[in-house]
């Protein structure tokens, strides 16, 4: 009897817990400064990414207590496409890469094959990406591959406030780093350079 009734306290603590729980939305910033970052010639636009991912298309992740109970949902304030999207577009402008899609002779685009954050124990954000290049002129693949970002906090201390911030900052940062390695990948770069025979606008010293 004792027992049941313990279990009845915890199922409706638990019932609680989940009708308690709330929804926030973030902005994911790509933050690179350009001295961590390679130039290039202004020879790129973006082109939107598609998101496959499995799950809604704003979702981010969800902030659960250590048993497991969601106490609270992340959500992003545009679509994962789009913030991947974007991500790129500053990225390139970062790098002196960026031009209007009418004089570009590259387009870079691809897939979102994951960006989530989470929390059980450490604050967690990751993001992994599917990113092509292609010849703006006739659409042929000159480079594709997939790039991955992670980044991890310290144990957050529960009653210590929101998470969400830190989880907001961890997802920027991990999406932040597989963009970086897609734009800075030497094999990316020399691809360009070799295309078709050709030599683009690449100059010696920007790898």
């Amino acid at each position: 009897m004792q027992l049941s009734r313990y279990l009845f306290i915890i199922l409706s603590s638990l019932m609680i817990l989940a009708s308690c729980t709330t929804t926030s939305q973030v902005s994911l910033d790509y933050a690179s400064g350009l001295g961590h970052v390679q130039p290039g010639a202004p020879e790129f636009s973006t082109q939107a990414f598609m998101d496959r991912r499995d799950q809604g298309p704003n979702d981010l992740g969800t902030v659960r207590t250590q048993i497991g109970t969601p106490v609270e949902h992340v959500q992003m304030n545009v679509p994962a496409a789009n913030a991947v999207t974007n991500a790129f577009g500053y990225a390139l402008e970062v790098r002196g890469m960026l031009t209007s899609p009418s004089s570009a002779r590259f387009i870079v685009t691809g897939e979102v094959l994951d960006l989530h954050c989470k929390l059980l124990v450490h604050p967690y954000g990751y993001a992994r990406l599917r990113v092509s290049v292609l010849e703006a002129a006739t659409g042929r693949v000159i480079h594709s591959a997939t790039y991955e970002g992670e980044r991890q906090s310290s144990a957050y201390v529960p009653g210590s406030g929101s998470p969400v911030p830190l989880l907001r900052d961890l997802t920027s940062g991990a999406l932040q780093d597989a963009v970086d390695r897609a734009l800075d990948d030497p094999a990316m770069r020399a691809r360009i350079r070799s295309s078709s025979g050709e030599v683009s606008g690449w100059q010696p010293g920007m790898i």
